[in-house]
């Protein structure tokens, strides 16, 4: 396998769609051959102060670069978000004032190299260029696209379709982005698979101004800790990167088995075969910890007694009402059969609705018992006495 080979292999995985795979190999290919390391860009607008886990599946495809010899633009648009990214807004996103943009982007610069080798990191702001350029550079830059290319965008098609307001602006925000790519010669460009539209105007942009296209390359979009919608700080469904340790581990704790799999498969390099031997509640302990202890240092479930505490209980304690009370989920058996007949008690992953439901009290069996999102408690019973 030439080194080629193994630069793609790596770059490949995890990512859904590269554009096109020709090109990037004739790029890996001359940067080799001339010992010069690639520009990979990919931008993040500050419209909240956390970057949280879905924005790293990008930044460690990033490293990923980084790792192979390759320099990385970790571009922050401190100019569009100003505008906000439209990508899926089925409405005009609230503009951020300059202080609260600058104000974001200074948490960015601190959170990135979680992850990210400083050393092969150059840290850029799209209003460096977009801050001097004339008005008739702007008109410049806008007549070379149309309303026509714009519509065929599906959000701005169906708020069209809807007879929703589209702003003169948003139409800026992916010609902006684009124009991004000319200011730094991006040879390539990361983005979510809801970025491709904006990705692929920088390359006919590049084309217009001369330069060689970049490379295409898309990710997977990270669901949410609902496990519905793609993780943004619009949904409020992130788990950011500064998430208190305690905070960050019980929302990990909180997501559906269906979608820890997944979470398995984007944020780690894990096993996934080995993973699925695991009980369940187990394997999300190590995710938990594997994710707290990659942003926080290493931890263990002594340091979360609220979340994972192992509970020994006398064998008459039993029911789950007991068992609640017991292991200190719940102050009362009242109580426990208010949060019982709500919903709220998960065993081995299973709801429970019956509080006087028993369970067999062998010693070598061990109950993973959840208590609405962030109690959390692995309880096995014991001769008392």
């Amino acid at each position: 396998m030439t080194e080629t080979d193994k630069q793609l292999q790596l770059i490949a995985r995890g990512t859904v769609e590269i554009i096109s795979p020709k090109e990037l190999e004739e790029k890996l290919a001359t940067a080799l051959k001339e010992r010069r390391p690639l520009r990979i860009k990919a931008g993040f607008d500050p419209t909240a102060p956390d970057l949280h886990l879905g924005h790293t599946v990008l930044i460690h495809k990033l490293r990923h670069f980084q790792e192979l010899g390759h320099d990385v633009i970790f571009l922050i648009g401190d100019f569009t978000g100003m505008i906000g990214d439209p990508t899926g807004m089925s409405e005009t996103r609230k503009a951020l004032s300059k202080s609260e943009v600058r104000e974001n982007a200074r948490t960015y610069e601190r959170q990135i190299f979680k992850i990210l080798d400083p050393a092969r990191t150059i840290v850029e702001f799209n209003s460096r260029w977009m801050n001097v350029m004339t008005a008739e550079q702007l008109v410049h830059l806008a007549a070379g696209s149309s309303v026509a290319r714009m519509l065929e965008r599906d959000d701005f098609h169906t708020r069209f379709l809807e007879q929703k307001p589209i702003s003169i602006h948003e139409f800026l925000y992916p010609l902006i982005q684009g124009y991004d790519s000319v200011a730094l010669e991006a040879d390539v460009e990361l983005g979510g698979t809801d970025q491709k539209f904006n990705l692929l105007v920088g390359r006919d942009l590049q084309r217009s101004y001369g330069q060689p296209p970049q490379v295409v390359i898309t990710t997977p979009l990270l669901e949410g800790t609902d496990g519905i919608r793609k993780m943004s700080k619009s949904f409020g469904n992130y788990i950011a990167l500064e998430d208190l340790p305690g905070e960050m581990f019980g929302k990990i704790m909180s997501i559906s088995d269906a979608l820890m799999t997944r979470y398995y498969e984007l944020l780690t390099t894990a096993d996934l075969d080995a993973v699925s031997k695991l009980h369940p509640m187990e394997a999300k302990l190590q995710l938990a910890q594997e994710i707290v202890g990659r942003y926080h240092g290493p931890v263990s479930e002594r340091e979360f007694p609220q979340t994972a505490e192992r509970k020994r209980l006398p064998r008459a304690a039993n029911t789950l009402v007991g068992m609640l009370v017991g292991a200190g989920l719940a102050p009362s058996k009242t109580e426990s059969r208010r949060l019982i007949a709500q919903g709220g008690v998960e065993v081995d992953g299973e709801k429970v609705m019956d509080g006087d439901l028993t369970f067999p009290s062998d010693a070598r069996q061990e109950y993973r018992v959840k208590v609405g999102k962030k109690r959390f408690a692995i309880v096995h019973f014991e001769d008392t006495d």
